[in-house]
């Protein structure tokens, strides 16, 4: 599904269903503590019905299905959640998937004890999806946004391969991350409450395969490239990797929360 938003890439056309096998490969790679820190909230357990919006490939739900939760999760991508299933399927997972923009679709009201958005909250039209979300939460309810990003300012293969995005991609508005608290539009402060929010460091560890997928998987390339310059920005980026001495090494990241609760 092509998506064009005037918010993103300067209106640039990209469909993450052009990189969804990509995605199912390599960006499964949130590390143990990105985990640990949803899980020490309370979190995602047992006994909680958890919907998780704009899943993707299901890499949240499928990562904490052990700890018992009941897991709904959509994603706009019918590609992804092709993906979604299949990873799922194959681990014996029982998680509901829908092919839907969040702001289409429709639960009974206070229907779900936490409603996760990992990666995603900024595509959403806020307005919009607000006062569902409120809806669609129980009066103790309460909204969790993740994310976590490469630090190209920190860390030398990342900035390098940001600017071979760059080149490709100049209106791609995903570089220049630093860290910072998630923002909360107005829109959501309507309905909820701030509760708390925590920004930290990752090493997350690569192989010279697994971070040229990772990057390749990213929206400024396989989502947006197309055919020719995508294969010129592959064997661009395979022979700046040629010149990292090993094949292992930890990229630095940020990750952080938003916990909110239902007014």
């Amino acid at each position: 599904m092509i998506i064009k938003d005037d918010r993103i890439d300067n209106g640039k056309p990209f469909d993450w269903g052009r990189t969804s096998n990509d995605y199912a490969k390599y960006r499964d790679i949130y590390p143990p503590e990105f985990y640990r820190k949803i899980l020490e909230l309370g979190l995602c357990r047992q006994g909680q019905k958890v919907l998780d919006l704009g899943t993707g490939t299901g890499v949240l739900p499928r990562n904490l299905y052990d700890y018992g939760a009941e897991w709904t999760a959509a994603d706009i991508s019918p590609e992804q959640i092709k993906e979604a299933v299949r990873l799922s399927e194959q681990n014996n997972m029982d998680i509901r998937y829908f092919a839907s923009s969040a702001e289409e679709l429709d639960f009974p009201p206070e229907n779900f004890d936490l409603i996760t958005a990992c990666q995603c909250f900024w595509y959403f039209d806020h307005k919009t999806i607000a006062p569902k979300l409120n809806k669609w939460l129980r009066p103790d309810g309460k909204l969790l946004i993740l994310y976590m990003a490469w630090l190209p300012h920190e860390d030398t293969i990342a900035g390098a391969s940001e600017r071979l995005v760059l080149k490709y991609s100049p209106k791609w508005t995903g570089a220049g991350e630093t860290v910072h608290p998630i923002g909360i539009p107005d829109a959501i402060t309507e309905y909820f409450i701030p509760v708390g929010h925590e920004e930290f460091y990752l090493d997350v560890p690569f192989t010279k395969e697994s971070w040229h997928g990772r990057m390749k998987a990213c929206r400024g390339v396989g989502a947006s490239l197309s055919r020719p310059e995508l294969l010129n920005w592959e064997k661009e980026h395979l022979d700046m990797l040629k010149n990292i001495p090993q094949n292992t090494f930890t990229i630095k990241h940020y990750a952080a929360y938003a916990l909110l609760k239902k007014k």
